[in-house]
């Protein structure tokens, strides 16, 4: 495959994780016996640029129609959503006149923040039963996928934004480099770009292949991050280390005109990723058999659960969880339901392992012996969330990045 920034082959492998289903795929009840379309899940990095990515399996039409995900579904999520939109309206002075844009809003989970202050808002979700969430909270929401295009088209009804925010995205889109055109398009000229995305240094470190899936195209490092910005005119003046899903870089941009300078956490984090090898194929190389491990843990910690009689549940349907358990091999054989928040995803199959998904009260009547928590990036608030379990002797299990039962 060519590398979707630099067009240079490439040719090496980063982890090989077989052939998997789209792992927002859930299947209706009814569906039980139709077949599935896997695709392989063969994740490469170029020579050249170092980028990490899959390559265009299936198209951004069929992984976002119908999606399953809604942001608004976690108590945690919402409120770092809360607190950034509190910390950037104070830092970038965004009163009533300016205009926040969102790129990938999802149901609104961000944006209704910005609209409480009395910001303007504009919501940008490919996914039309997403969007229409989003409208029906009150939050303006264009139901388009977003590159230089539809960028220059929002310019004809609506402002240049102040605040431009993607949060999570940048790995979703297979043609990177018109995405990013388009930010540049639509940002004002004394604007902030705020991207979040999960951090390839911590996917390396805490071995979470699991965040890797047909939705995500490509694994920036703040390197890599930094590259293609460059090479559209946008320029990384500021970033934060996150802990959100397993280790995440928020960076701030503008475009590179406006002079802004660099403050030193950017040479921090670039000095710090090139410690760990986030941008060196030897290190990458070592990544496979680490993943390799990960599984043979998790496979024997199930198969000793299962000759001692025990029943095992799995909290949370993510996708991440669906690259876990497909990779792995689990189905009903091993895991005996699976529960999540979701009401899309409630009364569904898990994709590949075809687990039955119902509501979350479902742990309770069933008493499971352990529970396996593939949102594990969300430990701290599913302890909490699942503290009853221990009234019957139950554990809570975390997969990642190696199988502990807690106490």
């Amino acid at each position: 495959m060519k590398c979707r920034f630099c067009g240079e082959d490439a040719s090496e492998t980063f982890v090989d994780l077989g052939m998997q289903p789209l792992s927002n795929a859930f299947v209706p009840t009814s569906a039980r016996d139709r077949p599935e379309v896997f695709y392989p899940l063969h994740v490469r990095a170029c020579p050249r640029c170092v980028l990490v990515q899959l390559p265009e399996c299936a198209s951004p039409d069929v992984i976002f129609k119908d999606y399953a995900y809604l942001s608004s579904m976690s108590v945690s999520w919402l409120a770092h959503a809360e607190a950034f939109a509190e910390v950037a309206a104070a830092r970038f002075r965004l009163g009533p006149g300016a205009h926040v844009v969102e790129v990938a809003s999802n149901d609104g989970y961000l944006l209704q923040y910005f609209q409480r202050r009395g910001t303007r808002v504009l919501g940008i979700e490919p996914a039309e039963n997403v969007a229409e969430l989003a409208r029906r909270a009150g939050v303006p929401t264009v139901g388009k996928f977003f590159g230089e295009r539809v960028a220059r088209e929002l310019l004809a009804d609506h402002a240049h934004a102040d605040l431009l925010v993607a949060n999570n995205v940048l790995a979703h889109v297979p043609d990177l480099n018109d995405f990013v055109r388009g930010l540049a398009v639509l940002l004002a000229p004394g604007g902030v770009l705020s991207i979040e995305f999960p951090h390839l240094a911590t996917l390396l470190a805490g071995r979470q292949f699991d965040t890797i899936y047909h939705e995500h195209f490509s694994y920036f490092s703040l390197g890599t991050a930094a590259a293609v910005l460059d090479a559209h005119g946008l320029a990384i003046f500021d970033v934060d280390e996150l802990p959100t899903h397993g280790g995440s870089l928020r960076v701030y941009a503008a475009h590179a005109a406006s002079g802004r300078p660099v403050l030193d956490r950017v040479r921090e984090v670039l000095a710090a990723e090139e410690r760990a090898g986030a941008r060196s194929l030897a290190r990458y190389a070592r990544f496979a058999a680490e993943v390799h491990e990960v599984k043979r843990a998790l496979l024997t910690f199930l198969i000793a659960a299962k000759r001692d009689g025990k029943s095992i549940a799995a909290y949370g349907a993510p996708a991440k969880g669906n690259t876990l358990l497909n990779y792995v091999g689990a189905r009903e054989d091993f895991i005996d339901f699976a529960v999540d928040r979701s009401p899309t995803k409630q009364g569904t199959l898990l994709p590949g392992t075809r687990i039955p998904v119902f509501a979350p009260e479902h742990v309770a009547s069933a008493r499971p012996d352990f529970v396996l928590l593939l949102p594990w990036n969300l430990e701290a608030e599913l302890r909490e969330q699942l503290a009853y379990v221990r009234e019957w002797g139950g554990r809570l299990v975390v997969p990642i990045p190696e199988v502990r039962v807690l106490s």
